[in-house]
């Protein structure tokens, strides 16, 4: 494979000997890598490369693993990159903390190359479908993202540009519950002021673009949390 087409990796961690073994597996794998040691150098790195993802460390000089995640969801240009976090902490409390700051994914140290490297895979092809295919599927709803179209059950449905980014946020991220804090900073990004409450208008369009009577709305509201998308009922 041409390098420059090959997934470029931004490994964000402290300890030489980790860094030592992913570089060696990921580069074997078919994977470009750069490498950072602290929060601010990840950063910097992450908005001048724009990897296709990101290992990220929990526990980094400088800032947390978990503001480096934060702050690469605020920036527009770094917020659809996505984000494996790798920790000692495997409790419950910890993974949540890690998926609440908007990590797509969650792996516990010590972990197999082998496994870490398929998790990744799977990551980049919700996440990034533009590397491996154009077109977005969930149930019956089918979206081209080459040619900007949503059909449903066989018909076009219609989208504004909002309620078309929040629908394909969605679809890359099925069954994951995001807060309306979330689906701005992600979908409109955060060097865009608008307020909290906005998003549940956009919802409310796009439930009503893509649901007609007899079908069930995939867009479910979890009280005091956010929404996601899902055929569970709401």
């Amino acid at each position: 494979m041409n390098a420059a087409l090959k997934p470029l990796v931004l490994i964000v961690e402290d300890e030489a000997d980790i860094v030592t073994l992913l570089k060696y597996n990921l580069e074997k794998d078919g994977f470009r890598v750069v490498t950072a040691t602290d929060g601010e150098e990840a950063l910097l790195l992450a908005g001048e490369q724009t990897p296709h993802i990101v290992l990220l460390d929990w526990m980094l000089p400088l800032m947390s693993g978990l503001e480096v995640c934060r702050q690469l969801r605020r920036n527009s240009k770094t917020r659809d990159i996505p984000i494996i976090m790798l920790t000692a902490r495997g409790e419950e409390g910890d993974r949540v903390r890690g998926l609440n700051s908007g990590a797509d994914d969650y792996i516990t140290k010590p972990f197999s190359p082998t496994e870490l490297v398929a998790r990744m895979r799977a990551v980049l092809r919700r996440a990034s479908p533009g590397m491996t295919d154009e077109t977005l599927q969930f149930a019956d709803v089918t979206m081209d993202l080459a040619a900007h179209r949503v059909r449903r059950n066989g018909r076009d449905i219609h989208l504004g540009p909002t309620e078309f980014r929040l629908l394909r946020h969605f679809m890359q991220h099925p069954g994951r519950v995001f807060s309306r804090e979330q689906l701005l900073d992600l979908v409109w990004g955060h060097d865009v002021y608008v307020e909290p409450r906005t998003v549940d208008v956009h919802i409310r369009r796009l439930r009503k673009a893509m649901n007609e009577d007899t079908e069930l709305d995939l867009i479910r509201t979890v009280r005091s949390a956010g929404y996601a998308l899902d055929t569970k009922s709401i």
